[in-house]
């Protein structure tokens, strides 16, 4: 009995004991997980809290590509309206220039006659290869050297189309001669003493002086060198005759170091050299030419010239070549109409 009394008290405090816990959330255990949950959701929510952190990033990263373009497009802009100002101001000036130039041309007579005549040709004796008292202007600046302006058998020409026959052979009959040296403001220029002759259409022709241009003023098929010799002979009658023998880059030419090393200080002066020269040293081996009639390429551009031009060229060094390019980087006139006169070659 005392036993069934005790295990009834048992129970009745069990059951007060368990009426007496609290509420499922406030239970230590439930507390627990309800902080370990609180505790999970913050780092789930934290990929949220970072984007918003991300964006203005990105947005200032664009802004900044945005700006470069817009200053790399704004140099462009810029340097393309430079040109075209400076083009502009280019055409306002050859406006001024022709306006100037026909400002400068004669009027009509007054009442009503013909325009007054052009004056002729200023008398001048100063030319160059560039500006106002260039070759385009060589036969306006001298009544001499009309010709310059209006030959129809001007040099040099561009060698095309020749036509291939068995040409007779130039004999050369050069010697080592005295010389002298003048640079006469358009070239330097070589005399030669007495006894040097060329044989060529059963007429002899003495060598007089020779001289350099740069480039070659020949061309063959289009292509030129850097620089020319032209040998220029007269014959007993007065006429002409020039050989041509283009010049290249290569080994030294002794006959123009000679030259070289006689060159005088200043211009228009000479030069007597100590020493004998030997034309026969600027000569190729191989002697096939082109030959055809034409002019003297400087003022007074005189026609009837025979000229007979080296197919081979010869060769000089460097130093030789830059050495002329300091006093004469350009003096060579530009090629001339053809005019349809005959070009022979040698086979």
């Amino acid at each position: 009995m005392r036993n069934l009394i005790a295990m009834i008290v048992c129970c009745v405090v069990v059951a007060t004991a368990s009426a007496n816990d609290p509420p499922a959330a406030t239970h230590p255990l439930a507390a627990s997980v309800a902080a370990k949950a609180a505790s999970t959701e913050p780092a789930k929510a934290a990929p949220a809290s970072i984007k918003p952190s991300l964006a203005p990033a990105s947005a200032a990263s664009q802004r900044a590509k945005e700006d470069e373009a817009e200053a790399e497009l704004s140099a462009k802009i810029a340097a393309r309206l430079a040109v075209m100002r400076a083009n502009q101001a280019a055409r306002v000036a050859a406006a001024a220039k022709a306006r100037k130039a026909a400002d400068a041309r004669p009027k009509p007579v007054p009442g009503g006659a013909a325009a007054a005549a052009p004056a002729l040709p200023r008398h001048s004796e100063h030319w160059s290869y560039d500006g106002e008292t260039g070759p385009a202007n060589w036969g306006k600046i001298n009544a001499d050297w009309a010709k310059c302006g209006t030959g129809t058998r001007q040099s040099p020409i561009d060698l095309r189309d020749g036509m291939r026959v068995d040409l007779e052979q130039i004999v050369f009959a050069y010697q080592p001669t005295g010389f002298n040296v003048v640079d006469n403001g358009h070239t330097v220029q070589v005399a030669v003493g007495m006894g040097n002759f060329i044989t060529v259409q059963n007429r002899s022709y003495e060598l007089v002086q020779f001289h350099f241009h740069r480039p070659s003023e020949e061309r063959i098929n289009g292509k030129g060198t850097e620089m020319v010799v032209h040998l220029v002979h007269k014959d007993s009658e007065g006429r002409l005759a020039v050989v041509a023998v283009l010049l290249e880059r290569g080994a030294q030419n002794s006959m123009i170091q000679a030259v070289w090393n006689n060159l005088p200080l200043e211009k228009n002066d000479t030069v007597t050299a100590s020493v004998a020269l030997d034309p026969n040293q600027i000569l190729p081996a191989k002697r096939d030419y082109f030959t055809f009639m034409g002019s003297l390429t400087t003022p007074p551009c005189s026609e009837g010239v025979l000229w007979l031009v080296m197919k081979q060229p010869m060769q000089a060094s460097p130093a030789q070549m830059a050495l002329f390019s300091r006093l004469y980087p350009l003096n060579a006139r530009p090629t001339q109409p053809g005019g349809g006169r005959v070009i022979k070659e040698s086979n």
